[in-house]
């Protein structure tokens, strides 16, 4: 069974929900400890500020707990930054599994306008990648964002906007899009179902 976080606030979770019934995946939303602990598959969804994402798991008591999983976790644009170590905004500490931090987006020039909103293409993809798998060379993918995560070993494929932007990052068992595969069309249901169909 597939578990969903529905305490990180934001609007995407209906999204996220309606993505995982057209791809066909049986799933639950919960904040429950003991089924977040029992899911074969976690998905972290959020939209809007760490500062209050980190506050609801910490008021819901995951954040040991998240720390701990050792089952793949997705986490999809705030939820992937929820997983590095510390963000700028708020100066907030995160769950801190992926060792790196979380800025906010460059304006090297007039024609670069926060937030980034809009189809990006990902590029220097890795193919080796599960969560990557199978993506088409021209494949574009749909970011809302105005904060970045830093770039490292973790890093399976970019994006650029006015500077070189982590798309898909994986660290041990922590995955994380920056962008919503729920509203990335074929290409998000691809990584949709690489994330739920791939060998642990």
């Amino acid at each position: 069974m597939i578990v969903i976080l529905k305490n990180t606030g934001g609007t995407n979770l209906s999204s996220v929900c309606h993505a995982m019934n057209r791809i066909g995946a049986q799933y639950q939303v919960t904040d429950d400890p003991q089924k977040i602990l029992a899911a074969d598959r976690v998905i972290l969804p959020g939209v809007g500020s760490a500062t209050e994402a980190m506050k609801r798991l910490k008021k819901s008591e995951l954040l040991p707990i998240l720390r701990e999983l050792t089952q793949p976790v997705l986490g999809i644009c705030l939820g992937m930054q929820l997983l590095f170590r510390h963000s700028a905004e708020g100066d907030t500490d995160c769950l801190g599994v992926i060792p790196g931090k979380v800025f906010p987006l460059k304006t090297p020039h007039s024609s670069i306008r926060i937030p980034h909103m809009g189809w990006n293409k990902l590029k220097n993809v890795d193919p080796l990648d599960p969560l990557c798998r199978g993506l088409p060379e021209d494949a574009y993918a749909y970011f809302i964002h105005s904060f970045a995560a830093e770039l490292g070993p973790w890093v399976k494929a970019t994006t650029d906007y006015g500077q070189t932007i982590p798309a898909v990052v994986k660290y041990k068992n922590f995955f994380g899009c920056q962008f919503h595969p729920e509203k990335s069309s074929r290409v998000g249901d691809i990584i949709l179902k690489n994330f739920i169909e791939m060998d642990v």
